[in-house]
């Protein structure tokens, strides 16, 4: 069984910096996409950062020279690292995984989530 925890939530005052971590643990074959997705109360959750395998990254336009979304392949955890923070960053985050695993000896494809880590900006 795989599971995604994040860590690395909190409160913080406008421009300051918070890294969020999210460790996918199981077996797992491997992690095609790693990403960060939020959702701000009243609103609908939004890509925030994406890391393919090759090394692409995407960010939403609102968080471009702001954020990071980074990776540690041997311990399958990827980061955001989230500069100059703004009250309109205020929201959970949710980290998620393109994996793939094994069952009943077939490869499956699937998109994981992790439960999520409230980050809230103070202006």
């Amino acid at each position: 069984q795989v599971q995604l925890v994040e860590s690395g939530g909190g409160l913080v005052q406008a421009g300051g910096s918070l890294t969020l971590s999210c460790s996918a643990s199981g077996k797992i074959l491997d992690i095609s996409a790693m990403g960060w997705h939020r959702r701000a109360p009243g609103e609908q959750r939004e890509l925030v950062a994406a890391l393919i395998s090759d090394g692409t990254t995407n960010y939403a336009d609102s968080v471009k020279g702001r954020f990071t979304i980074s990776r540690d392949n041997a311990k399958n955890t990827w980061y955001l690292q989230m500069n100059s923070l703004k009250s309109e960053d205020t929201a959970v985050y949710y980290c998620s995984a393109d994996l793939a695993v094994l069952h009943d000896s077939t490869r499956v494809t699937y998109t994981d989530w992790g439960q999520g880590t409230q980050v809230t900006v103070s202006s």
